[in-house]
């Protein structure tokens, strides 16, 4: 007899995601970046920081680092789900 194959549990998560509409973000724990011109940055679903500088804030998500580069960077305000960063952005990049 053959070997019944089990569905993978992320192939089980993302059809209950799409089949339910569900934000992929949220179920997925995946970062969200808004810049908001040149002079601040909101992320969400960050770990942690992982360098913190003047001219670099690498952050640690789920699934990649996350660097913001620039000019007088600081963190505003961080939440154990958002951070603030202002200062003149000059890059947002992301490694894995």
């Amino acid at each position: 007899m053959g070997k019944i194959k089990k569905p993978k549990l992320n192939q089980v998560k993302s059809n209950i995601v799409e089949s339910l509409e569900l934000p992929r973000d949220i179920m997925y724990g995946a970062v969200i970046i808004t810049a908001m011109g040149r002079n601040q940055v909101l992320v969400e679903n960050y770990k942690g920081i992982i360098e913190y500088t003047r001219e670099k804030i690498r952050l640690q998500t789920k699934n990649c680092q996350v660097t913001v580069q620039g000019q007088r960077l600081v963190v505003e305000y961080y939440t154990n789900e958002e951070m603030k960063i202002t200062g003149f952005i000059q890059g947002i990049s992301y490694d894995s």
